[in-house]
């Protein structure tokens, strides 16, 4: 993982070399400097997490205020902390009404500075965040760019444009595969809310001992492990989107506490008496049927109507063959890293029309991934298709046990064309011939056997 960038600008030496010590100690990659040129210079150079300023500069007419006041037009988005005296904290304060992020006191007290380079790094990082989603809202995730032409999801398209206008829980049904988690980045992103973070999470992935710590953090010493306090999903999306995905999969005790959660808008989190106050929207969604669910016992009918009040189904693929050619171009045009296009044959397109999907939308995006690895030519034939189908049943190899059956076949077919001559069969696949032994002894394959007998 790169590591955090803090500028620090000091005109005394001491406290850049004592600042530089205890922040790279705590991993950060440290970049000191004694005065705004060099500050400048750098920061046009590269790109900083954060910096510290002193508010008393030894320059005649540039203080820490200028200083941080010209960073800001380099980068508007970078926390800045200003170092200051005892006498100057007026200034200091000043100084954030200009846009600082905070003040430190000379002497720093260590766990101060420490905290406070935290809390501004976070800010940085949420900010960044907030950002890179307003780039998503038309480039991926719009509902332009979402692609369906068939009647049923046009449909859905429609109502979730509706229910982003609104502040109401939604509950997408569908499938595994379907895109659920697509429609409600959608739905998040098309709200009054997309400045605010989209938090998700699949409750099934998460280990019952572990999803109430997720949801709603806790304290240092909560419980063993907790050696630091965090925040649960629940802050972090505060007045942004929480989407619970396989909802249907929590634990009786969590439902409880999630419905009171609903309710009360606030919880308190492991280990702690503090009541925390959150505006949170919820959008869950699940590929079970949860009514069914609610008559078996196994989810709470008050929890339901809390969560289940603008529901959206989506469809599965096998329900909307028509936009299977569209998403297979859209596929193509993801995977293939050539500058010439790739298309699917007629024959090929067939088969796609022909076959269920169970696996949805997902399974065919790793069919076309597959193919596009896979295929010789531009222009995909049918039998790279049929490749993955491996009976009757249409079930579906995994991508990783198909491609190492097409490989090891392709191997095979080079080495009997080239009669077991690994130079000629390497150079023929255009591999390396160190690299073409290495596939020799992943597939458990020997060049002897592919020899032409003796006459």
């Amino acid at each position: 993982m790169e590591k955090e960038r803090i500028l620090v600008v000091d005109d005394d030496q001491s406290i850049l070399e004592i600042l530089r010590i205890r922040l790279e100690s705590e991993g950060y990659a440290v970049f000191p400097v004694s005065n705004s040129e060099e500050a400048l210079n750098l920061a046009g150079e590269d790109i900083f997490d954060l910096a510290l300023v002193d508010l008393k500069l030894a320059e005649a007419d540039k203080d820490g205020i200028y200083l941080m006041q010209e960073l800001h037009r380099i980068n508007a988005e970078m926390p800045i902390i200003i170092l200051t005296a005892y006498g100057t904290i007026n200034s200091a304060v000043d100084a954030m009404k200009r846009g600082a992020y905070s003040y430190l006191t000379k002497p720093f007290d260590h766990h101060d500075l420490l905290l406070q380079i935290k809390n501004g790094l976070e800010k940085s990082s949420l900010a960044r965040e907030v950002k890179r989603l307003k780039a998503l809202v038309d480039k991926k995730y719009g509902l332009n760019h979402i692609i369906g032409k068939s009647r049923k999801m046009l449909e859905v398209l429609e109502k979730t444009q509706r229910a982003a206008e609104t502040d109401s829980n939604v509950y997408i049904y569908g499938e595994s595969g379907t895109g659920k988690e697509v429609i409600a980045k959608a739905l998040h992103l098309l709200s009054p809310r997309k400045d605010s973070p989209f938090v998700a999470i699949n409750c099934a992935s998460i280990p019952e001992s572990l999803l109430e710590a997720e949801l709603f953090g806790y304290e240092k010493g909560a419980f063993t492990g907790a050696t630091h306090r965090k925040k649960g999903l629940f802050q972090q999306a505060h007045t942004g989107t929480l989407f619970l995905d396989e909802i249907s999969e929590t634990p009786p005790s969590m439902q409880v506490r999630l419905l009171r959660v609903l309710e009360e808008r606030q919880f308190q989190p492991l280990g702690s008496e503090k009541t925390v106050s959150v505006d949170t929207r919820i959008v869950t969604a699940s590929n079970k049927n949860i009514a069914r669910e609610m008559e078996k016992g196994t989810f709470r009918e008050d929890l339901y109507y809390r969560l289940h009040v603008i529901p959206v189904n989506l469809p599965p693929l096998r329900e909307r063959k028509e936009d299977i050619p569209p998403l297979a171009d859209h596929f193509l045009e993801k995977f293939n890293k050539e500058k010439e296009p790739m298309t699917l044959s007629s024959g090929a397109v067939q088969r796609l029309l022909s076959y269920e999907w169970p696996g949805n939308v997902r399974e065919l995006e790793n069919t076309i991934e597959y193919a596009v690895a896979m295929s010789d030519d531009r222009v995909i034939e049918e039998d790279v298709i049929l490749q993955l189908q491996k009976n009757a049943n249409n079930e579906l190899q995994s991508l990783k046990e198909a491609k190492n059956a097409f490989e090891k076949d392709y191997i095979s077919r080079a080495l009997t064309l080239t009669g077991g001559n690994v130079s000629k069969a390497a150079a023929l696949i255009k591999k390396h011939r160190a690299d073409f032994y290495d596939l020799l002894k992943k597939h458990n394959l020997r060049p002897s056997d592919f020899k032409p007998p003796r006459q």
